[in-house]
């Protein structure tokens, strides 16, 4: 040790120098061997953009068609003539279906007799009764010549007067026989469908030869036509009760169809239902309709298709945004400096939706953001390494 001293003493300053960057290059690789490795997280740069408020459908909304009618006979009946089959495209006043009804034909028929023996018995009538009423003209003329008593004459009037009342009978009759006509073209009409509107055929309960029964009060039976006009096209999506004060006709609507995932539609709402609906063992709804911005771009989709719905409530252009994810309790963030090290800071935010958070206060622009909030010992100045996780 002495000796060491010694030669320490004697040493130059150039010795003394080189031996003390030997210590700290001996250091330096020390504290290299033992530090703990740098955190891998994944970091996104605060940008600015656009930032929504949205509110999505609570649970899958459909397409629907403008018009849909599901069609069944007044009465029940055997099919006797089906003149579509489901996917036939049909035009309004098209006859789809009737049932058998000779028996309403036959009685047709008897009616039409009846009219017309009815105008024959009225010109029968109406002809003797102009006949008597000219000679009842005469007899009274007759009675002032004094050629006849007024007896005569009175009883001339009487039979003009009888005749009179059965030409109005006859008449009265032809309009009786008129109504019967009717009201058996009534009873025919009621054992026929027909298209009220053009569409497509989208489904049929019944064969030729089968017993179609209308629906009776309080009992649901299936339709005998389902009929669509597919030629126009709507969303229709259940909404929480919650979201309901804060949609309004016209606001914008992102729409995307589960069968097609590579398309987006986008909309408005058009209609907000004026009720809430509740169903067993699920969430109170309130339904909102949604028109296609671009129905042409909607002609090929079907009715029925499932449908998620985002409706934009509103909207800030060129704020300063973060991913949602990189919030921490007490609108906390992780921020990675540039010398590698973790900070912890707390922002002010404002709008923000699933994906993105508009900030006010607290970042600047460019500043890293770390997203993977569970990375394990993630905390205010250790060392972080921005990767691709």
């Amino acid at each position: 040790m002495r000796a060491w001293y010694e030669r320490a003493l004697k040493a130059t300053p150039r010795e003394i120098a080189l031996a003390a960057l030997a210590a700290l290059v001996v250091l330096e690789a020390f504290w290299l061997a033992v530090r703990p490795d740098p955190v891998e997280v994944s970091a996104v740069k605060a940008e600015r953009g656009r930032v929504e408020s949205t509110i999505l459908n609570t649970r899958a909304g459909s397409i629907e068609a403008c018009q849909r009618t599901k069609l069944s006979t007044i009465v029940g009946g055997r099919i006797e003539y089906l003149g579509v089959k489901e996917g036939d495209r049909v035009q309004s006043g098209q006859v789809l279906m009737r049932l058998w009804q000779d028996d309403l034909y036959a009685s047709h028929a008897v009616a039409e007799a009846q009219l017309a023996s009815a105008r024959q018995r009225r010109v029968e009538a109406c002809a003797l009764a102009s006949q008597a009423e000219k000679e009842a003209k005469r007899q009274e003329e007759l009675v002032k010549s004094k050629f006849v008593s007024s007896n005569a004459a009175e009883k001339s009037r009487a039979e003009a007067v009888s005749r009179a009342a059965a030409c109005g009978s006859a008449t009265a009759e032809i309009v009786s026989a008129e109504r019967q006509l009717e009201s058996i073209a009534t009873n025919l009409a009621r054992t026929v469908i027909v298209a009220p509107f053009d569409g497509t055929i989208a489904k049929i309960n019944g064969e030729l030869g089968e017993i179609s029964t209308p629906s009776p009060t309080g009992i649901q039976m299936p339709p005998a036509i389902d009929l669509i006009d597919d030629s126009c096209l709507y969303v229709q999506a259940p909404m929480d009760e919650i979201d309901a004060p804060k949609i309004r006709a016209g606001q914008p609507v992102r729409i995307s169809i589960e069968a097609l995932k590579d398309k987006k539609f986008t909309g408005k709402v058009r209609r907000l239902a004026n009720h809430i609906t509740a169903e067993e063992k699920q969430a109170r709804t309130v339904t909102v309709d949604i028109d296609f911005d671009k129905p042409a771009a909607a002609d090929a989709l079907l009715v029925g298709y499932s449908v998620d719905v985002e409706i934009v409530l509103t909207a800030h252009e060129n704020v300063l945004r973060i991913p949602s994810g990189a919030l921490r309790a007490g609108n906390k963030v992780w921020v990675l400096g540039r010398d590698g090290r973790v900070d912890e800071r707390t922002v002010k935010t404002g709008l923000a939706n699933w994906e993105q958070t508009e900030v006010l206060e607290g970042l600047q622009e460019g500043e890293r953001v770390i997203t993977t909030l569970t990375a394990a010992g993630l905390e205010p100045g250790v060392r972080a390494q921005a990767v691709k996780l």
